[in-house]
């Protein structure tokens, strides 16, 4: 076991870390790479690690994104240095040898329901979508992920012919502190949790 984080890396994760409605600055892509190197690690079923990741950055890819956003999304998202589609692979098992080598885990899932499949592979993918958050937090990057979109428009522009669909959007950049609202409030342990 390693000790508990200190107050300034809970805070950077957690307390005080926010969802932003406006970015600046730039991402290299050795970033992108660092970003993905950490939050491979989270923890998955089986460890089928089904999220797909796609780093939008080119003018060309943000275009192809554009038709697909909300209006209340799209300035915001198009002038962010990048936008992550969060997607998940419906054909995650076909990784398993690879990942989860020690036994036959393919065939839990391979010819299972479509519904089956999909609750494993967005689970987890989501998972890995959170595990991107606070990996880029930890990297010093501001997140602002989000629905509003049209999942059927970004599958087709960034998946089409292949088992991956969309999730949702993450935002990256350094936040601009004027882009958001008090923080709102939060459930408290006894409205939320029980200890049985």
């Amino acid at each position: 076991m390693f000790s508990p984080l200190n107050d300034t890396a809970l805070d950077q994760l957690f307390r005080t870390a926010r969802t932003y409605n406006a970015f600046s600055g730039e991402i290299d892509d050795a970033t992108l790479h660092r970003l993905y190197d950490l939050l491979k690690f989270g923890p998955t079923a089986a460890n089928a690690c089904p999220a797909r990741f796609v780093f939008v950055k080119s003018a060309e890819a943000k275009a192809k994104l554009a038709p697909a956003l909300d209006a209340g999304n799209r300035d915001k998202t198009l002038a962010a240095p990048v936008t992550v589609i969060v997607g998940y692979d419906m054909a995650f098992y076909d990784k398993l040898p690879v990942l989860f080598p020690h036994t036959d885990a393919r065939s839990w899932f391979a010819g299972k329901p479509e519904a089956a499949l999909e609750t494993v592979a967005l689970r987890n993918g989501s998972l890995q979508g959170a595990y991107l958050i606070l990996a880029a937090r930890s990297l010093g990057l501001d997140t602002g992920p989000m629905s509003g979109f049209d999942n059927a428009k970004v599958d087709e522009a960034f998946f089409a012919g292949t088992a991956i669909r969309s999730n949702f959007l993450v935002n990256l950049g350094k936040g601009d502190t004027s882009s958001i609202f008090p923080r709102s409030p939060r459930l408290g342990f006894d409205e939320a949790c029980l200890i049985a």
